[in-house]
């Protein structure tokens, strides 16, 4: 089986703390027609390059019925700004149109196998995966943006096209695992392509 989340799987279920207060489970985006769940942090350069271009990408579809949700799974024993108060500051200040989840276990991290921040997963209204990878082609400098795959991925999507590529590699930090070196990654944990 492989690591990372594969094309047709399922969207495995989570129930997380929300910088909102409240609780989230994948049933209380049922409403939508497409959801994008990406994993994401508070000091990745890689996120914080790119957050702007994700927030206009959310922005744009938002009224075709796709719903993002954001999932920092980073150990704050790596990185004490990862942690739970400074998600619901970094909220509080830039007003992301998207609900920032805590997985402070990890558990779904691994559940859905995140690669880097930012990851990002599409699924249709069965929740099955149909995109996986990189928002864009240069998170990190936003001025050097030439591809933006998230956004191509949704205009097919609700435009019923096909898909043209359904798998790239996500670009960013790797998933701070407690315990471990800032560097660390599950030996499983491979490209995507």
């Amino acid at each position: 089986m492989a690591y990372t989340l594969e094309i047709g799987n399922q969207a495995p279920d989570f129930y997380l703390k929300a910088t909102d207060g409240n609780h989230y489970s994948l049933s209380d985006f049922n409403d939508s027609t497409l959801l994008v769940i990406f994993f994401t942090c508070n000091h990745c350069p890689y996120v914080l390059g790119s957050d702007e271009i994700t927030k206009q990408t959310a922005l744009k579809y938002k009224d075709k019925g796709v719903r993002f949700v954001a999932i920092n799974s980073n150990s704050p024993n790596t990185y004490p700004e990862d942690d739970f108060g400074h998600m619901v500051k970094r909220m509080e200040q830039y007003s992301f149109p998207w609900v920032y989840l805590y997985d402070e276990t990890q558990e779904i991290a691994l559940k859905y196998g995140a690669l880097r921040t930012p990851h990002f997963y599409v699924f249709n209204r069965d929740r099955r995966l149909v995109y996986t990878g990189r928002g864009v082609n240069n998170p990190r400098d936003p001025s050097r943006i030439t591809v933006n795959d998230l956004d191509r991925t949704l205009a097919e999507l609700t435009e019923g096209r096909n898909i043209s590529i359904i798998k790239t590699n996500p670009i960013g930090c790797n998933v701070k695992w407690d315990g471990r070196d800032a560097h660390w990654m599950p030996e499983e944990a491979v490209d995507l392509v």
